[in-house]
């Protein structure tokens, strides 16, 4: 064997002609990257011809291994073994265990054996979905230390573990102690695909005491969402839907390019989709999903094609279907730029659509939206390519940039092709912030969601739009439309550049569920107020947005401003009962708890949403962030007898993960996930101590405590006022 891998004479730089014959034998490779959440042994990782297709990266003694493209000839040798671009172990000629090449201390090339246990995870002493986390280091189990642990460190191990896209960490022994540390942090992105690719890892050094180990509640996907597996690259593999609680594959019966365009779009890969050959990836196991699915290439979700009813076919998974996507950049640049500076959009949910940054003196820089038009957007579009309408957006509509603001007070005319042409002022003549970066729409059109108010019509469901890209951490804002049942609480007087006074859930046509105290200041007048439904940036006038008036308040009676205890409200829009508002893609109802359904009872991943205050300012976008559930305890021994069995309390309890709701939030939702992937309105967002206190979680108003109340008031016969 030791001949066999001989590397002397290796040279990465050259053998040109080998690389690119090794890329075309490894564009379809079928070998999975397998996430262990059990201690497997090598040959539990070995496929049906006996080749190993995991994804460990180290050698038995912990030496990273090296990609096997530095090592053409073996390419060449061992053609659809699995080796490619990465590093993962392999055995292509084999082996009984996987071996990879390593780069030794003196500098020199050599092989060693992989350990295909090290770096594995597990979660332990919760469901099937959380639990303490333990990996899998020198022959044991051991925890990671909760000091510096984060939501990005929990979304590695849920993926990893192939649960979720999302995870949330949890501090202080959630589920118990454990009897050794492996880890004192983990460092991750959040973008990584299993531990061993967090590079900033650092083991215990007898700093963690029990009580401090790391938990992981991993969020379950919503039916519909969609994931590929099977390939080295996220951007292929076979497809698999959710359903039910279960992943399962679709069949290739009337499979078409239209279908596979719309799982990538759902993926968030806007290029070019392709299907993928037969038997390239390797065939799943468990359930066969969907079968004769018809899409025509226009939808937002493989759930919006037709297709037969779920789990009835004819089909075995050797037709498991697969695809390919191409160009997922969320960012675009101009191929040329005839008179002035490169430009780019960025941080757009489409490669149409984002903050608008210039190419000047070696640096990216935004546009300040000083004058700021839909001319302008027209010449920005124009300039990339795109031919439709243009719309300007401003305010840091996509967020605020960084580094340098190039320019100001842009003055395009219309008829330029660049906007280098149009006359501006540069990084020394403006006086702006990034808090006002401009931004752009091209093509644009009223509904960039295509028919989706039919998806509204169930109380819970949103559009769905995962983006690989765009891993939601606590605290980032969300996309258009992803809450439809937020509403905004304004005051009459209030202009739209401000800031809402409360926020609110939409939970039928007519009615809204928000806080008492949202009116203890200005008093209970309707006429006082407006809400704002559809509403994403509290400057721009979104698509969807829409200005009604509220006819009627009603407080519960209990409520009394010198307490927290009964803090919730109703409101009811005008309009005869079911027809107040129509339902579209940025506006639906939330779900209402179901009599007996205790969320609460189990560990489950939750929602808070609002425009509130972050680093002392209000925020301009709607902003998302995952929470846990707390035990009643836990809040008990925090609040005292202020804190009762009619609220609950969610948040996090480490000084570093600050995550909460806060003021301007007041009346929004708490929003869990009920069994079937439907959003239920759990709580009111109420009171605590500070914005993101570890010592004191948000306390909000627990909803399935007032059914009865809620029920009896918007059942009751209604007379227009």
């Amino acid at each position: 064997m030791e001949q066999r891998k001989a590397v002397s004479g290796f040279v990465p730089c050259c053998l040109l002609l080998a690389l690119a014959v090794s890329a075309e034998i490894s564009q379809w490779t079928h070998f999975n990257v397998v996430q262990s959440a059990v201690l497997l042994s090598c040959s539990e990782g070995l496929t049906k011809l006996g080749h190993y297709n995991g994804s460990v990266s180290h050698t038995d003694a912990g030496s990273p291994c090296l990609k096997w493209t530095n090592f053409p000839d073996y390419m060449q040798q061992y053609p659809n073994r699995g080796l490619g671009d990465h590093n993962f172990c392999r055995n292509p000629d084999r082996e009984t265990k996987p071996w990879c090449f390593f780069r030794k201390t003196s500098g020199a090339i050599g092989w060693a054996y992989c350990d295909c246990h090290q770096g594995a995870v597990r979660l332990v002493g919760g469901s099937g979905n959380s639990g303490r986390l333990e990996v899998y280091v020198n022959n044991k189990w051991g925890a990671v230390c909760d000091t510096h642990w984060t939501d990005r460190d929990a979304s590695v191990i849920c993926r990893q573990l192939g649960l979720s896209e999302i995870g949330i960490a949890l501090q202080h022994s959630y589920f118990g102690p454990s009897p050794i540390f492996h880890y004192e942090r983990l460092g991750c992105r959040g973008n990584e695909n299993s531990l061993l690719e967090c590079w900033n890892r650092k083991f215990a050094t007898g700093d963690c005491n029990h009580g401090n180990e790391a938990g992981v509640l991993c969020a379950e996907p919503e039916d519909g969402a969609v994931r590929l597996v099977g390939a080295t690259s996220d951007r292929e593999g076979r497809v698999e839907i959710y359903y039910q609680g279960q992943w399962g594959t679709v069949c290739d019966d009337s499979w078409t390019e239209l279908n596979a365009q719309v799982v990538c779009r759902q993926l968030g890969f806007r290029g070019r989709a392709e299907v993928a050959p037969e038997k390239v990836y390797e065939e799943g196991n468990g359930l066969i999903q969907l079968d004769e699915v018809q899409c025509d290439g226009t939808e937002t979700t493989l759930l919006a094609c037709t297709h037969s009813q779920w789990r009835q076919h004819d089909c075995s998974h050797s037709e498991d279907v697969g695809v390919l996507c191409h160009s997922d950049a969320n960012e675009i640049q101009s191929n040329y730029a005839p008179i002035g500076p490169l430009v780019r959009l960025v941080a757009g949910e489409t490669r149409r659509e984002g903050r608008v940054e210039v190419f000047v003196n070696g640096q990216w820089g935004s546009v300040c939206d000083d004058g700021w038009n839909d001319v302008n957007a027209a010449v920005v579009c124009r300039q990339l390519g795109f031919t439709g309408v243009a719309k300007a957006r401003s305010m840091a509509y996509f967020g605020e940039g960084q580094g340098p603001i190039h320019l100001d007070n842009v003055r395009c005319s219309g008829t330029e092709t660049s906007l280098g042409q149009c006359p501006a002022e540069g990084q020394e003549g403006h006086d702006c912030h990034h808090s006002e970066d401009a931004g752009v729409i091209c093509d644009y059109t009223l509904d960039p969601t295509g028919n989706g108010a039919s998806a509204m019509q169930s109380c819970g469901r949103r559009l769905s739009r995962q983006r690989r890209q765009r891993r939601i951490i606590g605290g980032e804002k969300s996309l258009r439309g992803e809450w439809p049942w937020q509403v905004s609480l304004w005051l009459r007087s209030q202009s739209k550049g401000n800031h809402p006074l409360c926020g609110a859930s939409l939970i039928n046509s007519c009615w809204l569920v928000t806080a008492a105290h949202c009116f203890k200041r200005f008093g209970r007048d309707p006429a006082r107020y407006v809400l704002r439904l559809g509403d994403y940036h509290t400057v721009e006038q979104d698509d969807f947005e829409r200005t009604l008036s509220p006819e009627r308040i009603i407080i519960h009676t209990k409520y009394h401003s010198q307490s927290w205890e009964y803090d919730i409200a109703l409101l009811r829009l005008k309009g005869t009962e079911g027809n107040c508002v129509a339902f579209n893609p940025h506006t639906g109802a939330v779900c209402l708890p179901e009599p007996g359904d205790k969320l609460e009872k189990r560990l489950t991943a939750c929602v808070i949403t609002g425009w509130g205050i972050t680093d002392s300012e209000y925020s301009h976008t709607l902003l998302q962030a995952w929470v846990p559930l707390l035990p009643a305890s836990t809040c008990k021994k925090r609040y005292g007898n202020r804190f009762t069995s009619r609220m609950l309390c969610a948040g996090s309890l480490s000084k570093h993960h600050r995550v909460d709701s806060c003021q301007g939030d007041s009346g929004g939702p708490l929003v869990c996930q009920g069994e079937r992937g439907h959003w239920v309105l759990t709580g009111v967002i109420s009171w605590g101590h500070g914005c993101g206190n570890p010592s004191f979680p948000g306390v909000y108003t627990h909803v399935s405590r007032f059914l009865r109340w809620i029920n009896k008031a918007i059942n009751k016969p209604y007379k227009n006022q």
